[in-house]
This record gives C-alpha cells, structure tokens and sequence, in this order.
C-alpha cells in the first residue's frame, strides 16, 4: 500500500496530521475504536434504519391513508417526500463527511433520524407525517455517505470488497425485510410503531458510534464549501425530482412539468460549467470521465426504478386485491428478502473473485425476468406463482446492490469518498421516485382508459365524472370502490371490475420495469472493478 497522509482524529477536536507507515498489525493494538469489522457493525445498524424506512412504510401506507383518511396522491407523498429530501442533499451531505469528518456527520445523522421518526410516530395529520419525512430524509442523506466512507477509510484494500458486500447485503436485506417487520407492527401495534421501532435503533447506532467509530481524514480532503456549486446542484435536483413527482398529477406535457425539467437542466448546465472554474468543486467533473463510475450511476438508478417502482404496486396487490393482513403480505414477499440476503454475501464474494460486470448483467437479467414474470400476475394468482417470481427478483437485484455500489465507490478518488457515497444513494434515492413516478403515471393510465369501459361492461349503474375520477383514485390503490347499502350481488361485480382493472394496470408497470430492467442489461457491462479501492491508513489488522 502506499504511504500517504492523513488525519486521524479519534475525537471531533483532534486533527493531527501523521504520515501512515505503519503496518497493520500495529493498529490492532487499539482495540475497538477504529476496528474495521466492529466499525462495520456499527454503520450497518445505523444504515439499517433508513433502509428499512424506504420500504416498510410500504406495507404500513394503507394503514396511514386509512387512519389519517388519506387520498392515493397523500399516500405518494410519504413515500415521495422522503426520496426527495434524500436524493436533493445525499451528494452535499457526502461533502460534508469529506470536509469535517464522516464520524461526525454519521452520528448527527443517526441522531437527526430517530428524532424525527419518533416525531412522525406522533403525528396526528398527514402533513405532519410528510413534514417529518422530509426531515428523516435530510438526516439520512448525512449518515448513508458517511457510512460508505468510514468503510472505506478503515478496511485495507483486499477486504473492501467484501466489506462493501456485507454492507450491500445490510441495506438490501432491510429494504426487501420491511415490509415483513412492517406488517408484523402494523398488524399486532400499530402503523405508528414503524417509526418508533427507529429510536432504541438510532439509540444504540449512536452509542456504538462513539464508541468504536474512527474518523479518518484523507491528506487532500476539502478545506472550503463550493456553495454556488451545492445550490445549483441541489435546485436543479429538486426541479428534477419535483416534476418527476408531480407529472402523474399536472400531465406531462403540462407548462408546469416541463418548467421544471427545464429549470433542472438549466440547473445542470450551469453547474457543470461552474465546477469547471471554482477551485474546490462539490464534484469534479474529471470523476465522470471513469465510464465504470458512471455506468455504475445509471445502473444504480435504473435498478431503482424497476424494483422501487414494482414494489409500490405489489403492496397494495397483495392487502386489497388479495384482502391479505399486513403481515401475510409481508410474509408472501419473504421469497424476495430471502433471496436478497442469501445472494447478497454471495454476490460479494462472486464480484471479489472474478470482477463486477458478469454478476451485474446477469442480475439485471433475472430481474427483468422477475418482473415480466410479475406482470402475469392475476387476481386470483396462487402464492406459489408469486413466491417464484418474488424469489427471482430478489437474486438478481442482490449483485446490483453490492456491485454497483463497488463500482461507484472503488472508482472514486480516496478523498471523494464521500462524495462518491453521496452518488450512490443519489441515483437510488432518484431512480425510486422515477419509478413511482412514471410507474404511478402509466397504473393511473392504464386506469382512466379501462375502467370506464369495464365497468359498462359488467352492467353497473353509470357513474357521473366526479364518481368515476373517484373511482379511478380507489381502483389505483387496488381498493373497490362499493357504496354503503349495495346489494352483495352487485357489491360483487364492483369488486371484480376493481381489482381487473387494477391488475391490468399493474402488470402494464410491471412491463415498464422490466424494460428498464433490460436497458440495465447493457449498462452493466461497462463497469469493471474499482481502481482507487485502496485502504484507510492505519486500518487494523484482520
């Protein structure tokens, strides 16, 4: 390895610069602080609660629009407004661990987000709710970056990798486990106790944070803040994400969204051209010059969009299309979490070996498959059908987690590790509102143009424009949408019609995904394994 400076500082105020030359085996005389494996299984917990919170909120949303009497659009919105708070400021929030340290930024992250979980845990309205996302997602933009970049100070090069899969395998484990640990709280608890399960979480994250965490500091990390640079880039992500949101709702060919996909690539341009000329850019752009870091950027949102996207939709399949309780439905999807923690070590140990591109493509590959596979879902498909295709998906986006991740984060200079962290979760926190975004507009399509037709198909009373619009906003959520008082025999065929409808415009978005899914295909194989992937200084020995 080759022998660089760097600052050490075992606590906020000591920053003395040394030369690292020691060997390895020296470090290990200093217990746990600064342990890798123990510095692991403190960034894992803390990267846990915001995994889980993309998707157990999920399996806990009908709940939520049920008990806050919630519409389809407010439902989107707990989703949305964390993915936008997250994928607005990760990049901004990975500079701040380069430039004060990672430990820092990790804690005050973790702290941040359990504070606010337990606030929305306490909400009485879904603005409160919404609000308070926002706030989980701007906490856990500081801690996902910082996490990657402690990883990537501590471990020595030839156990990165495998590091890096672990991690890998914590985040999708918790992502696929939410909705599982959320129907068991929602069922036997309650939808609040979602996010009160956050804070003994982020309790014990900061306790073995101060604990054992080391903050390393590379010898050229930032001195200064580009902050023309963090506002240019931070308002042209929000237009971004923003018209992304709303585009399901305004239309998208609407004067608004295109304002502001405008706006965003104006935004973009204008950053690009600044970072050129400002001494110490957010994000020199000589980065993307690394076709394996940028391949590795796209693929991460295109694997987003599918799997985000599709799980959007299963959640609300699997509670009211097939009347499941939240914990059947978490449990029908245990196939899928499974398979993602199974594969996940798995991946890692394959990528080590023989290099990312293979295992990249090839879980694309079985992931489009899983959600062609899902788009022939029916009504009344067995859970069987469903465990296979579940089963499937889970597999292949296993090596996508862990090896776009290797790709983005070995591709990147030591002292913009966070900044590369920042990127990762960036494209994944995009690629999910993307995916509910244009998922949601094509279900919502597919919707509006069917039900009228199947519903004069089965003989039912007409319905006005307001009733149908109504209707349409149930049937998106798979919910049937029977007047109090109706005959059960025409109770019936509303429910039949409903579901059809719904089912149909499911399997559409799922068809969409495995498109993109496809495209993802030929993205993963222009990575290759990281060239910067290169050990913290002073990494204990293991």
């Amino acid at each position: 390895m080759t022998s660089r400076t760097t600052v050490d500082a075992t606590e906020p105020g000591d920053r003395t610069s040394r030369t690292s030359t020691a060997p390895p085996a020296q470090a290990s005389e200093r217990g746990l602080r600064g342990h890798p494996w123990f510095t692991l299984v403190s960034v894992a917990i803390g990267v846990m609660m915001v995994a889980l919170d993309g998707t157990i909120v999920a399996i806990a949303n009908p709940a939520i629009a049920k008990d806050l009497g919630a519409s389809f659009a407010d439902v989107q919105w707990i989703t949305n407004a964390y993915f936008l708070a997250l994928a607005v400021t990760l990049i901004t929030a990975g500079k701040l661990g380069d430039r004060f340290g990672h430990r820092q930024t990790f804690l005050i992250g973790v702290v941040g987000f359990a504070t606010a979980s337990g606030a929305i845990g306490l909400s009485n309205s879904i603005a409160l709710v919404v609000t308070f996302r926002v706030f989980q997602g701007l906490f856990g933009a500081l801690l996902m970056p910082a996490a990657l970049g402690l990883l990537r100070a501590t471990f020595p090069a030839e156990k990165l990798n495998m590091a890096i899969g672990i991690w890998g395998m914590v985040i999708g484990a918790s992502t696929a486990g939410g909705p599982i640990l959320g129907g068991l709280l929602v069922q036997h608890v309650s939808w609040q106790s979602v996010f009160f399960i956050n804070v003994p979480v982020g309790a014990l994250a900061l306790v073995l944070g101060l604990l054992i965490l080391r903050d390393h500091r590379a010898e050229n990390a930032p001195r200064s803040f580009d902050l023309l640079g963090i506002a240019l880039l931070s308002g042209a992500m929000f237009c971004l994400v923003w018209a992304l949101i709303k585009a399901p709702a305004w239309g998208w060919g609407d004067t608004r969204t295109l304002l502001f996909i405008g706006a965003s690539v104006l935004g973009f341009a204008l950053f690009s051209v600044w970072e050129t000329r400002v001494k110490e850019p957010l994000i020199p752009l000589a980065l993307f010059r690394s076709v394996p870091l940028s391949a590795g950027v796209v693929l991460m949102v295109l694997m987003a969009i599918a799997f985000m996207g599709g799980l959007f939709f299963v959640t609300f399949y699997l509670q009211n299309v097939h009347g499941m309780t939240p914990v059947d439905a978490g449990l029908h999807l245990l196939p899928l979490t499974g398979m993602m923690i199974v594969g996940s070590p798995l991946a890692g140990a394959l990528i080590t070996k023989a290099g990312p591109r293979i295992p990249l493509a090839g879980g694309m590959v079985l992931t489009a498959v899983a959600m062609f596979g899902m788009s022939k879902l029916e009504a009344g498909t067995g859970s069987a059908v469903m465990s296979v295709w579940f089963a499937l998906l889970g597999l292949g986006l296993a090596p996508v987690m862990v090896g776009a991740t290797e790709v983005i984060v070995g591709n990147a200079p030591m002292e913009l590790s966070g900044v590369a962290g920042g990127l990762q979760q960036a494209a994944m926190q995009i690629g999910g509102s993307l995916g509910t975004a244009v998922l949601g507009a094509v279900m919502a399509s597919r919707v509006d143009s069917d039900l009228p037709g199947n519903w004069a198909a089965a003989k039912l009373p007409p319905l006005t424009p307001a009733q149908l619009d109504l209707a349409s906003q149930a049937v998106q959520q798979g919910v049937a949408p029977v007047p109090k008082g109706v005959p059960a025999p025409i109770a019936a065929k509303i429910t039949g019609v409903a579901h059809d409808t719904f089912v149909s415009g499911m399997s559409l978005a799922c068809l969409v995904a495995a498109g993109v899914a496809a495209v993802a295909v030929v993205v993963a194989l222009l990575t290759k394994r990281g060239e910067n992937a290169e050990a913290g200084t002073g990494a204990a020995h293991i």
